[in-house]
């Protein structure tokens, strides 16, 4: 049997069965509340499954695996932070959903007089947020299938090359989201996202029992097996291997190391509540209990899910080994693929390897797929109803110009970010999710705050906000160590994405999170205080009763 047939026959059924779906929703989307917010009649249960699979991409579940088995207890960083952030969402959902229809650009102008820029910004902060981690998916997602495939340099698969096959992969996934959202809208998208949560979450249990057993369900015997076999013992189990580092003698790299740790701590814990296919979902449920109900869900799965992972990474460092992770990736991206492998074959052979491996692979697909199609219907929604609707047409669009619109936006992001992938399919691409993250911190999250919770808050104060977080994270990342000057001490080999000789960094932290976020937060406040017109206090007023009860909110 070869594994690479039996994983790609899976995913093809799930492209298939997903394909179906979508054709039954083109038949029930009928207007803007279907194709934006299916209808506003998800339930509260329904809506959060749908949110975990939103949320849970495959950097959360190959990535996070990855960083754990190879350092251990820095790992964490990514568990936790993902999950922690649901702290600060939580008590922003019920007051977005009130205050919103479709967009965070309804959230932002909702009260404020100026709303053609307000929503112009918003527009740009949704598409270039979600392309940033569009791309950090697809480009995964051709990396992914190369590794999971067995294409390497030298071998074929289906009479294509590995970058032939690359290519074939990131176009493939690109088409396929495409489809999703102009045919499907919300409703196809949300049931693509619900059986995605529903495989990944039975293979992340399949695999945490399978991993648990070889230790007899002792999670010491466990922690104990991977120190050893990560080759630095007991510190395997403590802080410092990746972040935060001590450098004896160098107090000023020492430094810059806990500030780097701080700032991508900042940036995964505040980012998911700016991140905009996440605050869309918000608005696909009926009121406002729904929306709780939703994060309640959500918060369940997650945190269940990046407990998981925990045993994964840990399970991948003592059974794989640190030096077949690592030859197979260096980036430790196929642990929880290997760790499949392995434990299947110790209970079924070869055969039980390589079916537990294309499951898990499969998975891994599908996780890409439906978290690009919540990431396109964000960028077109914003488009079409921010853009199109509300500022071109002055608020007066009929529902079928901007449904059509949103469907030719669809499009054109999706080739656009296509196109961009195939580009960059060779570049390292982990740095642009959690610049996404720091971005949707930086520009979104102090606009959405502020709306909310300031009466004296106006639209100079959104656009100087929203632009000004989004430039600083974006120029702050290009002068930092992840694009030039950061040089492996042992290899000599270049770390940042231009080779070792080029070096123009000024900016010292890999993630711009420390820095950009307070800069969003201090020119949204310098804009409001240099714009002479004040927002009007009865639209406030009226902005924090609908927050607040739902009173008059769609």
């Amino acid at each position: 049997m070869d594994e690479r047939m039996l994983t790609f026959g899976l995913f093809i059924g799930f492209v298939l069965i997903t394909l179906g779906i979508t054709v039954r929703a083109r038949a029930d989307t009928k207007g803007a509340d279907d194709f934006y917010a299916g209808g506003r009649m998800l339930s509260g249960p329904r809506n959060g499954i749908a949110l975990a699979g939103d949320y849970m991409s495959a950097a959360s579940f190959l990535g996070i695996a990855g960083i754990i088995a190879l350092s251990g207890y820095d790992g964490l960083l990514y568990s936790i932070g993902f999950l922690v952030a649901w702290v600060v969402t939580l008590p922003l959902v019920e007051l977005m959903r009130n205050t919103g229809r479709f967009t965070m650009g309804d959230v932002l102008s909702r009260g404020i007089r100026g709303q053609a820029r307000v929503r112009t910004a918003a527009v740009v902060s949704t598409v270039t947020v979600s392309v940033f981690y569009l791309l950090a998916q697809m480009v995964g997602a051709g990396a992914l299938v190369s590794l999971l495939l067995g294409i390497h340099e030298g071998r074929r698969f289906l009479g294509m090359s590995a970058d032939t096959a690359r290519t074939a992969t990131i176009v493939a996934v690109g088409v396929l989201m495409i489809c999703y959202v102009m045919f499907g809208g919300m409703k196809a998208t949300t049931w693509v996202q619900i059986i995605k949560a529903v495989l990944l979450m039975a293979g992340g249990v399949v695999l945490t029992a399978l991993v648990l057993a070889r230790f007899g369900f002792d999670v010491g015997g466990l922690l104990g097996s991977a120190a050893d076999a990560s080759g630095k013992g007991a510190d395997f189990l403590r802080p410092g291997q990746k972040y935060g580092q001590d450098v004896p003698g160098d107090t000023y790299r020492t430094m810059v190391n806990k500030l780097d740790f701080i700032s991508l701590a900042l940036a995964l814990v505040l980012g998911t509540a700016g991140l905009p296919h996440i605050v869309n979902r918000f608005f696909t449920v009926p009121d406002a209990r729904a929306a709780r109900t939703s994060v309640s869900w959500a918060i369940g799965l997650v945190g269940g899910f990046y407990l998981m992972t925990l045993v994964l990474g840990f399970g991948a460092a003592a059974l794989v080994g640190r030096r077949a992770i690592v030859e197979q990736d260096p980036s430790g991206n196929t642990a929880a693929p290997q760790l499949a492998r392995a434990v299947g074959e110790h209970i079924g052979g070869r055969v039980g390897g390589e079916v537990l491996l294309a499951f898990i692979g499969a998975v891994a697909f599908a996780t890409i797929l439906a978290v690009v199609s919540g990431l396109v219907l964000a960028s077109a929604t914003s488009l079409a109803h921010d853009g199109f609707g509300q500022v071109l047409m002055l608020g007066r669009p009929r529902e079928s110009q901007e449904v059509a619109v949103a469907k030719v936006a669809s499009f054109l992001v999706g080739s656009v970010a296509i196109v961009l992938a195939v580009v960059a399919k060779n570049v390292n691409v982990a740095f642009l999710v959690a610049l996404a993250f720091a971005m949707a911190a930086s520009a979104n999250l102090p606009a959405i705050v502020l709306s909310l919770f300031w009466r004296r808050f106006n639209a100079g104060g959104v656009v100087a906000g929203v632009y000004g977080g989004l430039a600083a994270s974006l120029v702050l990342v290009l002068l930092s160590p992840v694009v030039s000057g950061k040089v492996d001490p042992v290899t000599g080999e270049s770390q940042s994405l231009f080779p070792t000789g080029v070096d123009f960094h000024l900016f010292p932290l890999e993630n711009p999170g420390l820095v950009s976020i307070p800069i969003g937060f201090l020119c949204a406040v310098v804009g409001t205080f240099a714009t002479r017109r004040k927002a009007d206090p009865a639209q406030y007023d009226d902005l924090a009763v609908r927050a607040l009860t739902g009173a008059g909110s769609h």
